[in-house]
């Protein structure tokens, strides 16, 4: 499942995303140990590797590593927090967290995604990850608070019920924008109450979409 080859492959990714800037030593290791071809359908498992996102059912994507990384360097990671992420997807960049030793709450409105997603973690042995089929502007507040959460969709504004789920001194890291032109922000949960908010570039993600399916 995983060959020497795919080890070499994914070396040569850590370095490009080194050289486009991620810093974050813990993150790249993290991604060095994912089996990203495990993820993405068989037309596109030889590309697997390079820093490009690809489609996946249901409309979606499998973001490109660099946005993973970026996306969890500003987490700001420590082992055993709580993570809710929005947008399970392929389920790669849940398994990316893991791989930083944090605990995995990933919420997926597609109900065929959601399912077959979580029967390939559960084949390669990614079982911390615990999935949900459910309306990611809901959240999961039977769980909260969460330390970090994560929105891999692009939101036209920050989702109020995420924000009530945060702890205090918790950050989201969210895509905020319409269209084809997303910014990200880092949105931290004050002691005081106050919101900090920090932006980091523009982005270009799929519509975090309301509902289920």
């Amino acid at each position: 499942m995983d060959s020497y080859r795919h080890k070499g492959l994914r070396n040569q990714l850590i370095d490009e995303l080194m050289w486009k800037g991620i810093k974050d030593l813990t993150v790249l290791e993290a991604i060095r140990r994912v089996p990203r071809h495990l993820f993405l359908e068989k037309a596109f498992e030889e590309w697997a590797y390079k820093d490009n996102a690809f489609p996946i059912d249901c409309e979606q994507t499998i973001s490109q590593p660099y946005t993973v990384a970026m996306q969890t360097s500003l987490l700001d990671l420590t082992a055993k927090q709580k993570v809710l992420e929005i947008g399970l997807g392929s389920g790669y960049q849940a398994c990316v967290l893991v791989e930083m030793g944090v605990k995995v709450y990933s919420i997926e409105r597609h109900k065929h995604l959601h399912d077959k997603t979580a029967q390939r973690l559960n084949k390669i042995g990614y079982t911390g990850v615990r999935t949900f089929y459910g309306d990611g502007f809901v959240g999961l507040p039977r769980f909260a608070p969460f330390d970090r959460i994560l929105v891999t969709a692009a939101a036209p504004d920050l989702p109020v019920a995420l924000l009530d789920q945060l702890a205090i001194n918790g950050k989201i890291v969210i895509p905020i924008g319409a269209g084809n032109d997303q910014i990200m922000h880092r949105i931290t949960k004050q002691e005081d109450g106050k919101l900090k908010k920090e932006t980091f570039g523009h982005y270009r993600f799929v519509p975090m979409l309301q509902g289920m399916v």
